[in-house]
């Protein structure tokens, strides 16, 4: 391929200023559009065509789990590469059932993104070598051994980690207590505990607790 025209989605700014940055050595990769959230992102693509989407998965409107589920229903030609901050089993695996052709960490270099954005244009797969074992253990002979829920919107995107910690939020533990519980510092725990509650969208316990017990989250 001459040319790969991509089309990046995140809604942070100053990642996807960051992605054209990286960019701009490679002459071949052309960032033809940009979208700041997931709905924008299909519009873009019904009118631009591009070789290659890039895709967060945490984003307004629409995940970019859908986002991709959505595209390859629509336009199956354009290749999906999911970039991701999360290396959790369910959005590894929720990305590739529902279409992704790749999944890369946003901690990896320069060098991988490059070689991975040209392995997915040419019609290839590209896994981050950190998520290789959760294909492995998920997937046999291409085929999922346990299918997912790829309905994110009706779990809030909850992690199998976040919805340990709301367990333990709702049982009255302390960051702390949550971190001695499961083995982890307590710093991670505050951030498990303060990303729950902004998927969620509550301010306090008590509206935790009112949300995870009607929408059945345990």
């Amino acid at each position: 391929m001459e040319h790969i025209n991509i089309i990046l989605a995140d809604d942070h700014v100053l990642v996807r200023d960051g992605i054209k940055s990286l960019l701009e050595d490679d002459k071949s990769i052309h960032v033809i559009d940009e979208a700041s959230n997931g709905k924008e992102a299909l519009e873009i693509i019904a009118k631009n065509k591009p070789d290659l989407l890039v895709v967060d998965i945490r984003m307004p409107e629409m995940n970019g789990i859908e986002v991709v589920k959505r595209l390859k229903k629509s336009n199956p030609e354009v290749k999906a590469l999911v970039l991701s901050m999360h290396d959790s089993e369910e959005y590894v695996v929720q990305s590739i059932q529902s279409g992704a052709d790749g999944y890369l960490l946003k901690g990896s270099s320069k060098e991988e993104f490059l070689k991975a954005l040209h392995t997915v244009a040419e019609g290839g797969k590209y896994f981050s070598g950190d998520v290789s074992s959760i294909i492995i253990n998920n997937f046999v002979d291409g085929k999922p051994k346990k299918v997912t829920d790829t309905s994110v919107e009706n779990d809030f995107n909850l992690t199998k980690r976040e919805k340990q910690i709301l367990k333990h939020v709702l049982k009255g533990l302390s960051n702390k207590e949550i971190a001695e519980e499961l083995k982890i510092s307590k710093r991670t725990a505050e951030v498990h505990r303060f990303n729950l509650m902004k998927k969620l969208e509550v301010k306090n316990q008590m509206e935790l607790a009112n949300k995870a017990n009607t929408y059945n989250l345990l």
